[in-house]
């Protein structure tokens, strides 16, 4: 399966989940649509409100650091985000990213190359097959490791409560 969209380049290592979705929002109880308005408020402001369905984030190491708030995967999803790739990741938002079924692909090449060409690169067309592990940037092409076992099958399960529901029917 191969996706298509418009990138995000987010030119920093350490983006924490506080300006991902702003703490301030962490109790209150909105709805999707709401969320999606403070997807990455304190980083970018007019992030939210260009943000489209397809989009894809580039960033640096350490991506959603900070606190272990799901919202902080779901935030960007809602605002139309269906991948991260980045340096590296928090393990805890890597895992909830999995849980969420958001890809996250570590690639340290295409972070790097993507962080060097932002002034050419930013907001235009870029591919990826989650399942061969190919990513397309600028036309650049890129490989990273795909997911596998388990948490291939969460992910394919739609996120972790998908696939608890499967796996409980089936027992």
């Amino acid at each position: 399966m191969e996706l298509e969209g418009r990138v995000w380049i987010l030119d920093d290592d350490d983006i924490n989940t506080d300006v991902i979705y702003p703490g301030k929002y962490t109790y209150e109880m909105l709805s999707n649509e709401d969320m999606a308005k403070h997807a990455l408020e304190d980083y970018d402001p007019g992030f939210a409100k260009t943000a489209r369905k397809g989009d894809m984030i580039v960033a640096g190491r350490n991506f959603g650091c900070g606190s272990s708030r799901e919202q902080a995967v779901s935030t960007i999803q809602f605002a139309g985000v269906v991948a991260v790739i980045a340096a590296s990741f928090s393990r805890l938002y890597y895992r909830n990213a999995i849980n969420q079924a958001l890809y996250c692909i570590e690639c340290s090449e295409a972070s790097e190359y993507a962080r060097k060409n932002k002034a050419t690169l930013h907001h235009k067309t870029m591919k990826l097959d989650p399942e061969k592990g190919k990513l397309w940037i600028g036309g650049k092409e890129f490989s990273f490791k795909p997911l596998a076992g388990q948490a291939s099958e969460i992910f394919k399960a739609g996120g972790l409560a998908e696939y608890t529901k499967k796996k409980l029917a089936s027992a």
